[in-house]
């Protein structure tokens, strides 16, 4: 059994899972809620957390658990409590080759795995990692990948990623391409840094992130609305879309649109944005011209 592809975004509003007056509020402001197992539970809170998990249901459809990572004392008891939910999406955190998996369900089918590939060892298993049918996409995170290279920081003073951030982002984006899987881009830790986010999320789009995660409720209209395409982009690439099935009726390869030259990647380009403009509305209408 094989889980189904991974749709939810674009924004994945992290939240405690023993905070579960935030559950539904979380829910409320994001497409899909990240319930944390793991860095946001302190040591002493661990069980609690798993207990308001079992106590506190919400949209099992809207909602991925990060549970703690394979090889940790967690991380059964984990899987023990999701076990005696109805969530069925997983994050696995410090995912790596050493994760032979797959991690089962109590229906005895997998769960769907979100691979975060956030360790030198993760980015490098990005590849093998995606191939795998029950990951269903893969993300990426700076601190630790900076923490398991000994470096101190991901970001310059200027707020931009460091090339070894860039390279990790990118690594593990191609990877899931390959695959045919999503890509969720990585938390922008500056709460108050709305002018980054927007930017960092603008790039994620433009290059293929499925997502992006993070970490207060006022970044999610942020990264939605960086996401959604504006109307102006809507209509350009109908036209070309358009055009393009046009031309391929009168047997045409390339052409031209607005004066620009239009071939088969620039079309893909087009239909991309028609998808999330799709995706945006919720309207079932994919917006083809």
């Amino acid at each position: 059994m094989t889980p189904p592809p991974f749709t939810l975004g674009p924004a994945l509003l992290f939240c405690p899972a023993d905070r579960p007056d935030r559950y539904v509020k979380a829910l409320d402001r994001a497409d899909a809620v990240i319930l944390d197992l793991e860095d946001a539970v302190a040591r002493d809170r661990k069980e609690a957390a798993r207990q308001a998990l079992v106590d506190h249901p919400v949209d099992p459809d809207r909602t991925i658990v990060r549970v703690n990572a394979v090889g940790t004392p967690d991380h059964a008891d984990d899987l023990a409590a999701l076990a005696r939910t109805a969530y069925r999406t997983i994050m696995l955190p410090k995912a790596d080759g050493t994760f032979v998996g797959p991690l089962l369900g109590p229906d005895g089918g997998p769960y769907a795995v979100v691979a975060l590939c956030e360790t030198a060892a993760g980015v490098l298993a990005a590849p093998a990692l995606a191939a795998r049918p029950d990951i269903v996409a893969l993300a990426w995170g700076a601190e630790d990948l900076v923490a398991s290279l000994g470096g101190t920081s991901s970001r310059r003073a200027d707020g931009t990623y460091r090339d070894v951030a860039r390279y990790a982002r990118s690594a593990v984006l191609v990877a899931a391409a390959a695959t045919g899987k999503a890509a969720i881009d990585a938390v922008h830790l500056d709460i108050g840094d709305l002018d980054g986010l927007r930017a960092e999320a603008a790039d994620a789009v433009a290059v293929g992130f499925a997502a992006t995660m993070c970490i207060h409720p006022s970044h999610a209209d942020v990264i939605r609305a960086a996401y959604a395409p504006s109307d102006e982009k809507v209509a350009e690439a109908r036209e070309v879309v358009g055009a393009a099935r046009r031309a391929a009726s009168a047997g045409a390869g390339v052409l031209t649109v607005g004066g620009r030259m239009v071939d088969a990647p620039l079309v893909r380009h087009a239909e991309a944005v028609l998808r999330r403009a799709g995706w945006q509305d919720r309207s079932g209408d994919d917006a083809a011209p």
